[in-house]
């Protein structure tokens, strides 16, 4: 659909007379792209290994542009990725959403080269509400499980692309 030039002004105009509240409001995972929280690891447990002690108090949020959804988790150097489709994702209690797992994928460093058929699902707030939230990921796949649990700080988020 093309607009006329008198039609795109009227648009743009009316567009920059909503009030900010009319603004549409940043959503979590978001766009594709990588968001980096800060927070503290809560618990990071695969089988019976426990890599609470090393987690790092970072959690990477990686979206795709066919929407596929991951949040990583790292301890001394290995990643840890929950990954689902993002169009799966529903609401949940407490103002929380819920991602459907698909796959826990896991790594060294910046590869992730290994994945795992899961099924599971993370819950998570929206970092972007400025206030402290909760990302916890579940998932058992034939031969063992994975859990996640990260809380943000309720700092504003850094983004990459």
């Amino acid at each position: 659909m093309r607009l006329s030039a008198p039609a795109a002004a009227a648009l743009f105009s009316a567009v920059l007379a909503l009030p900010a509240s009319a603004a549409p409001a940043e959503t979590f995972p978001g766009a594709p792209g990588v968001i980096t929280l800060s927070g503290k690891c809560a618990k990071l447990v695969v089988a019976k290994f426990d890599a609470t002690k090393g987690c790092k108090n970072e959690l990477a949020s990686v979206t795709l542009a066919n929407g596929v959804v991951t949040f990583i988790f790292t301890s001394d150097g290995k990643a840890l990725g929950f990954q689902g489709d993002g169009s799966g994702i529903k609401p949940a209690s407490n103002g929380n959403a819920r991602l459907p797992l698909s796959l826990v994928t896991t790594g060294v460093g910046n590869k992730m080269t290994g994945e795992v058929k899961v099924a599971g699902f993370c819950t998570f707030g929206n970092p972007y509400a400025g206030k402290p939230i909760a990302i916890e990921c579940t998932a058992e796949s034939k031969d063992s499980s994975f859990t996640g649990s990260f809380r943000t700080g309720g700092k504003l988020v850094k983004k990459g692309k």
